[in-house]
Order: structure tokens, then sequence, then C-alpha cells
């Protein structure tokens, strides 16, 4: 083994906070076009800023948030599509972001194929659980970016994930889709994974000007209570701008109101986490 690459073997088998279990998370939305890529990559690069050991594995085709994490296209060899169907070990799969504590299993093009490859399959459901809970790799978070469909992708990342985040853009025909995603998460609760759950709501794309944001946040706040965060996500430029660099937003420019979002959504996640651990050890 060279000298890189036991670096990099003992960088991933250290955690980052001492934490025996690793949360999976899935960030899920049946509809497109809702900040769900940029909520992934952006709560994982504010969750490894106060120092957790975060994975995003990309399961999206289009490979957005392996762009967005500045994973260039050649260097994808190893990659969701290899843990798929066991082609490689998750130590190849994570590469390092240019984020400390921040790694990303990419997506490539051969995922766009993977669905139908995968019909003939064993455990086709099972997979990506199969590939996580094997090696020595440990992290505090894994996230799975999730297609914005119900595939055989999403499905592996929800019968691994311990919870669902949704991101909810702040529109009317929103909360039409967020029905049939909570009916989704029941159903696959019921047939593949019992400790499945969502694990809450974040509204994006929140303009405080308008006063339909304003109806549907109270809408959904009145449905799902403390399962939605209090941080909003709101529309923000310098959000939509930092991909194309290659950077998340948090790096690209952390005092934007976006950037601080993110932050604070992270740190309230993390203080979630922190009071349903102390309930469930009193």
């Amino acid at each position: 083994m060279n000298q890189l690459a036991e670096n990099k073997e003992k960088a991933l088998t250290v955690t980052g906070s001492g934490n025996s279990h690793t949360r999976y998370l899935s960030i899920a939305n049946q509809k497109g076009g809702v900040g769900k890529t940029t909520t992934a990559i952006n709560l994982a690069t504010g969750l490894a800023a106060v120092g957790q050991k975060v994975l995003v594995m990309d399961l999206d085709p289009q490979g957005n948030a392996s762009t967005g994490l500045g994973i260039e296209r050649s260097d994808r060899t190893n990659g969701t599509y290899e843990l798929l169907f066991g082609e490689c070990s998750l130590d190849e799969a994570a590469h390092e972001t240019k984020v400390p504590n921040l790694y990303v299993a990419p997506s490539s093009v051969h995922l766009s194929g993977a669905e139908i490859e995968l019909i003939d399959e064993d455990n086709r459901e099972g997979r990506i659980k199969t590939a996580l809970r094997t090696g020595n790799v440990i992290f505090d978070y894994v996230i799975f970016d999730c297609p914005p469909s119900l595939n055989l992708l999403t499905l592996n990342a929800m019968v691994a994930a311990d919870g669902v985040l949704v991101p909810l853009q702040s529109e009317f025909f929103a909360l039409e889709g967020l029905s049939n995603l909570t009916n989704t998460i029941e159903r696959v609760k019921n047939a593949y994974n019992a400790d499945l759950k969502l694990e809450g709501i974040v509204l994006t794309m929140f303009d405080k000007r308008n006063r339909l944001s304003k109806d549907v946040a109270n809408e959904v706040r009145s449905h799902f209570g403390d399962l939605v965060y209090e941080t909003v996500i709101p529309r923000n430029v310098r959000v939509s701008e930092a991909p194309s660099f290659g950077l998340p937003a948090i790096i690209y420019d952390m005092k934007c109101s976006g950037s601080r979002a993110y932050i604070a959504l992270a740190k309230e996640m993390i203080g979630r986490e922190k009071k349903i651990n102390n309930k469930t050890f009193k």
C-alpha cells in the first residue's frame, strides 16, 4: 500500500466525534427542483464543519452532488455504481473533497442504467445497505442524495437509512408531493425497513416577501409540528452559483444568507440528535 492510500485509510477509519453509531439519512423528494442536492451537499458540509465525519452518497445519475463537491467526471472510477454491484469497497468509493471530514461516493454515467441491471439481481433493494455495513470505515453521518423519483436507487437509500429528510419548496404544489412521499416512506417501512422514519422537513427556497411562502410554511407546520425544522433555507443567488465552481455554498461564500442557514440547519440537526439520545439513555 502506498503512503497516500495508507493516509487515506487512517483518515477514514477514525471517527469525527467518537460516536459508535452512524446516522444514515436519505435526502429525498419525488418532486425535482426543490433544493434536494443543494441541501445534501451543504448540510453535509455544515456537519463536517462542526466536527462530524460525513459521507455523501450520490445516488442520482445526474451526478450533481459529485459535481458540487468538486469531483471531476474523470475521477469517478469508483463510486455508487461500483458499490451497488460489489466492484469496489466503501473505502475505495469514498473520495476526499476539499472540505476536511467530508467525503463523497460519486455518481457516474453508468448509474443511469443501474436500475435495469438490478432487476434480475438478488437483494436488489438492499445492496447499498450491504455495502455500507461491511468494512471498517466509520462515519458519523452518511447522507444519500436520491434521484427525484421513487426507483430502485431511492429504494436502496431508504432501505439503508434510519430516516428521510425532505427538502420542501415553499410553494402550493409541494404539499401534494409531500403527502405522496410520506405514503412512500410508510410503504418502505412496512415492506423493507422497520426502523425507517420521517426524520424531518426542511423548508427551502423560502421568500419572506412572498405571502404564499409564509402560508405554505404555516400549513406544513400545522400538519407536521416539530418534524418541521425551525431553520428555513432562503432563496439565495450565491447558493445557486456555488456548484459551478465545484464548491458547497458554505465554502464558496460562508457569509451569504443561504450558507448561514445551512450551518444553522446542521447545528439544529445535531441538537435534535442530542435531545433524542439523552431521552433514550435516561
